[in-house]
């Protein structure tokens, strides 16, 4: 990759940078990526880079109750839920060079300086701090045609201060028709129920104090911006009338592009940038997405989610997860969060009328009584269920307990002193000191088992999935569990990767995370089997 100093702008890559003003949460990740989707429809090569200012080198220690998922990526990095919405937005597999991270940028900054490799000289935030930034976002972008740059956070903030300077230089360094920023602000209503604009103009004034300029706005409102709004917010912050645009709320995050679209926001970026003339015909553009996200259904069903974390987007993979298997099935899934504490005492009265049970993943003893008793409860009752990871591993221990007869059966990161660690490390993962060097992560090859649910779903003999954890099925107790009718269809070495029920509507478990390769128009195989066995059972679906 060449070096910031060596970049040479004639590759002739776009740059479109997305900030966010007045507050978070805005949505301004996903006015990105379907940005990134209209332009992908229209024959671009997009990819993304997500900067995150916080500390932390990446995501993989912060708590879901606060931050949300850790995203895992295919070479094992462990970032923020918005690459999530990237990858499923522009169908891509992104890498870790493809988050920005203020912990890893001052960490390679200083370990460059304790090497030596700055001779000496003051290291300092311009233009040390700035430099790598740029250096990042040049390298993540190589190869693609266009590459969206969200900067997480919102204007002002103290954290994102050394980001917003990189991209002021970046502009200075590129050309003009090669870069455009694009400003994500609020545009709340006043108690009379007039539009206001004053957020916005405070929001482009703090972006203009720092030397930026946006190119682009775009007006977040529960409706449509007004035509006197528009003009206004166009005015007061020196952009056109038709830079300005509306990105009302919608049914669904799968709609923002086809409102967007109907925006003509995409042909203004592509003018603006240059590309119209290597564009599609607006006739000839990928519709697959449009096709599959505004597909009707012809039923619904009730899926519960029995998991430890009150906070959805701590299991946002997993929703997107069963809405694309919906799509694919042509199947409304409703979800319903279960906390899993609630069932820890054997009652099962809030898994009436459901028509499956997903487990998912997680770290740490708490709830997962709860998750073993959900467990029973889809066994025993022949509701369809799905483990994941943690799961998993919880579909093993009921099986031991209930089936085997091993009382006090659990996993050994759970519960040191039980006496049947029927998960536990490796032999040969007990010599690392580290905790980390335990954890596997990032996508890799499972071998499944020809005749199998698992080898049906995936239609072959292997699959490719994403993994976070650490403890495994013990190796001592996978002859006694399979004797009783517990098949391991799906391994990887001694580590078993897929557990299945033959004699069960739809009993599946995975040590892998399928849903984070789940896409709206490639549905994970594990999820579209879940909602098809569900919607294909005996009065399964309303």
């Amino acid at each position: 990759m060449p070096t910031d100093t060596e970049y040479d702008p004639s590759l002739g890559r776009k740059f479109i940078f997305v900030t966010g003003g007045v507050m978070s949460g805005l949505g301004k990740g996903i006015t990105a990526a379907s940005t990134g989707r209209l332009l992908a429809n229209a024959g671009f090569d997009v990819t993304a880079v997500k900067i995150d200012p916080y500390l932390n080198v990446d995501a993989g220690t912060m708590n879901p109750f606060q931050h949300g998922e850790v995203y895992v990526l295919k070479d094992g990095g462990e970032v923020d839920l918005d690459l999530g919405n990237y990858e499923r937005f522009l169908d891509i597999d992104m890498t870790s060079d493809h988050n920005v991270t203020t912990g890893k940028v001052y960490r390679q900054v200083i370990e460059k300086e304790r090497a030596g490799d700055y001779l000496g000289k003051t290291v300092q935030i311009i233009p040390h701090i700035t430099d790598d930034i740029k250096r990042r976002v040049r390298e993540a972008a190589a190869g693609s045609d266009v590459c969206i740059i969200e900067v997480g956070g919102t204007v002002g903030d103290i954290e994102g201060m050394p980001y917003l300077e990189a991209l002021r230089q970046f502009a200075h360094e590129e050309d003009d028709d090669d870069i455009l920023f694009a400003h994500v602000t609020l545009v709340p209503y006043s108690k009379n129920g007039e539009q206001k604009t004053k957020p916005t103009q405070h929001s482009v004034k703090e972006l203009r104090s720092i030397g930026l300029q946006p190119d682009v706005l775009v007006g977040r409102c529960p409706d449509p911006l007004d035509a006197q709004t528009r003009e206004k917010i166009a005015l007061f912050c020196d952009v056109p009338h038709e830079a300005v645009f509306s990105n009302p709320d919608v049914e669904d995050i799968y709609h923002v592009p086809l409102r967007l679209q109907e925006e003509e926001l995409d042909d203004y970026v592509m003018d603006y940038l240059g590309l119209e003339d290597e564009a599609a015909p607006v006739g000839q553009r990928d519709t697959e997405w449009r096709d599959r996200v505004t597909r009707a259904t012809e039923e619904t069903v009730k899926v519960a989610l029995v998991g430890k974390y009150g906070l959805e987007d701590a299991y946002i993979s997993i929703h997107e997860a069963l809405k694309h298997a919906g799509l694919e099935c042509n199947v409304e899934v409703e979800r319903e969060w279960i906390h899993s504490e609630n069932l820890a005492d054997g009652e099962d009265s809030e898994l009436d009328g459901i028509d499956g049970i997903v487990v998912p993943g997680g770290f740490g003893s708490r709830g997962t009584e709860g998750k073993i008793e959900a467990i029973r409860y889809a066994r025993e009752n022949d509701v369809p269920f799905l483990g994941l990871c943690l799961g998993f591993q919880m579909a093993v221990v009921e099986f031991a307990r209930n089936v085997l007869g091993l009382e006090g059966a659990h996993s050994a990161e759970l519960e040191e002193e039980t006496p049947y660690p029927v998960i536990d490390l490796l032999p040969e993962q007990e010599d690392f000191d580290d905790m980390g060097g335990t954890m596997r992560l990032g996508t890799h090859v499972t071998e499944i088992t020809a005749g199998t649910l698992a080898a049906d779903l995936y239609d072959d003999t292997t699959c490719q999935e994403r993994h976070r954890h650490r403890y495994e099925v013990n190796p001592e107790y996978i002859d006694d569990l399979e004797d009783n009718g517990l098949v391991f269809s799906g391994a990887s070495g001694r580590r078993m990767e897929i557990l299945e029920l033959p004699d069960h509507p739809y009993f599946l478990g995975t040590q892998f995370h399928p849903e984070f390769r789940s896409r709206p128009t490639r549905a994970s195989p594990p999820f579209v089997g879940f909602v098809d066995a569900i919607s294909a059972a005996d009065g399964g679906a309303y």
